[in-house]
This record gives structure tokens, sequence and C-alpha cells, in this order.
């Protein structure tokens, strides 16, 4: 196996059974029990329901919601189209309602729309759009930052338009997947909180998740013709390395192998890991997580999400005192 097949492997974890178990409570099923592509409405046959990921940048969120729809069985195309019954959307940073609204309409083929459409014209064109081509889940990737214009209006906007969504006879199930700041963002509106169940995979933790890594990286290692060296606190150097995140993590042991397969080296080692996590992250060696002694007490600079949590807090107080 190569590295570049190693990079396509997806790792199931408990994130993908979660986002699976929730989507599938949401459609309905066939007499065998099988899921079918509709909705399941609720509230009197009224509206249907969502789907709301919440892990930190890094964690394998979109990996693994990507993974579930592509391969879910009911939203796959039908005998003689073209399209999915499903929709991602990078949600563009900082969003309006028009330009996220032209997002959506792109993706369903239409990218010539009148420049003088206002907002909610637009929307209501997504809405003819999503039924005419059948689409059952619409899926906002990075969708925190929906509620980035420091506009208290424009928030409050973008939550009414996520309730419209799952209304009326063009209904959608929506998925939202982003950060901390997304719950943070919804949870000022009942009305959107309560129409979305949760998934909030856990941080990785050191003693816990140790084996489960070890025999990831030994897997990898063997894949590539690699031998893992025996090489002390590896797996909890690299917990921390990564944030405790999973998708990060995995990105630190390709990394670390590419670097002992340039190398022509036939054990991976700490030191593969400290290059490479190193050149990521910009660090010089006193302050490399898997080349100090004392690596447990280095603490890891801010990442720009940090400070975006921290403007987007400020944006939701201020939503909440509307």
């Amino acid at each position: 196996m190569s590295l570049e097949d190693l990079r396509s492997y997806h790792v199931e974890t408990e994130r993908d059974e979660q986002v699976l178990r929730q989507l599938n409570r949401l459609l309905k099923k066939d007499a065998n029990g099988n899921p079918i592509p509709e909705p399941i409405r609720f509230t009197g046959n009224l509206e249907t329901r969502g789907v709301a990921i919440i892990e930190a940048s890094g964690g394998g969120k979109t990996t693994a919601v990507n993974r579930v729809l592509s391969r879910h069985p009911a939203l796959k195309a039908r005998p003689g189209e073209d399209w999915a019954r499903y929709i991602r959307i990078q949600v563009p940073s900082p969003a309006t309602l028009k330009s996220l609204g032209r997002e959506v309409l792109a993706a369903t083929g239409l990218t010539e729309v009148s420049q003088r459409l206002t907002a909610w014209e637009i929307w209501r064109l997504v809405r003819h759009r999503l039924a005419l081509l059948g689409i059952v889940v619409l899926w906002f990737d990075e969708a925190h930052d929906m509620f980035l214009s420091g506009s208290a209006r424009e928030i409050d906007d973008m939550l009414k338009m996520l309730k419209s969504l799952m209304q009326n006879d063009s209904a959608v199930i929506l998925i939202l997947s982003g950060t901390e700041r997304l719950s943070e963002i919804t949870s000022y509106d009942p009305q959107v909180n309560r129409r979305f169940t949760k998934v909030v995979p856990g941080p990785l933790v050191p003693g816990v998740d140790d084996a489960d890594l070890l025999a990831l990286i030994e897997r990898f290692c063997s894949d590539v013709g690699l031998k893992l060296a025996n090489e002390n606190c590896l797996t909890d150097r690299l917990i921390h390395a990564s944030r405790r995140r999973f998708g990060r993590a995995v990105e630190v042991i390709l990394n670390a192998i590419e670097y002992a397969l340039e190398e022509d080296s036939s054990d991976l080692t700490c030191s593969h890991f400290a290059v490479a996590w190193g050149m990521q992250e910009g660090c010089d060696w006193d302050n490399n997580v898997f080349a100090v002694g004392d690596w447990a007490a280095l603490e890891l600079d801010a990442s720009a999400e940090d400070f975006e949590a921290q403007r987007t807090e400020r944006q939701a107080r201020q939503v909440g005192k509307r």
C-alpha cells in the first residue's frame, strides 16, 4: 500500500456510528425497516428535523459525515439520475444570506441568478430547486461560519432561514457540522435548538485511547513496510500534540510516516514525529512535544479558531439581547 492509499483510508470511529444512527432516525422506513429517501415529519406532519455535529476543528467530523452520506443507500442517485439525494455546502466565510443561498443554488446546477433578487427570493428558489431534484438531506459544513457577520439581525435571519428549510412541502433534513461556536449560536434560539439532535464526539483521552492509537500506528506502519520503534510515551505525546483531536492525530501520524519513508528508514521513531510535527507547527526544538522530556508542560499556542470563538461568543451575546 502506498502513502497515497493510506491517506485516502477512512478510520471508522464512534462518531461515524453516531451520525448514521441519528440520520436513520430522521428517515422513513419501508416495510422491512430499511430507510427510504423521505424525511419523517414531526409536529403534526408539518416539519422535519436535523442533526448538528459539534466538534473542534481537526476532530474528523467532516470526514465522518461525508462517509455516512456518500455510502447511505437511501441517499444514492436513482436510476437514470446524475445526482445523489443529498447536497454538501461548504459555507463561505463569512457568509451572508445571499451568498449562502447562491452557493446552494450553484450546487443544484443553477449558477445564473439575477443580482436583483432579494435574499428571501433566493431562498424561495432554493426550496423550489431542492424539491425539484428530490433532495432529502442538505448538509452545511463549517456551519459556524454562517454566523460571523457581526450583525445580530443577520444572525437572526440565518436562524429563521434554517427553520424555514425544515418546514412545508419542500422540507429537508438539515445537517450542520461545525465547531463549538455552532452550539453557542443555535442555543440562543430555542425553536432552532429543539429541531436538532446534537452529536458531540469526545476528545482523545490519555490512558484511555492510547491502545487504539498505538494499534492504528502499527497498522499504518505495516501497510507501508515500516516497523514502529519502541518509544516512551509516544501516544500520550501524540494526544497532546494533536490537541486531543482524532483527525489531527491521524494527520500527524501520516506526516511522520511520510518523513520516515523519505529517509528510507526501516523504523518509525519519535524523531520522525518530532520533525513532521515541528514543520507543521513552525516551532523550535525546545518547544516540540515529541522532542523534549517535559512535553506535558508545554502549552500549545491558541489557534485562529480560538480567536474566532471569542468573537462569535460576543456576537451570540448580542443575539441573546435581541
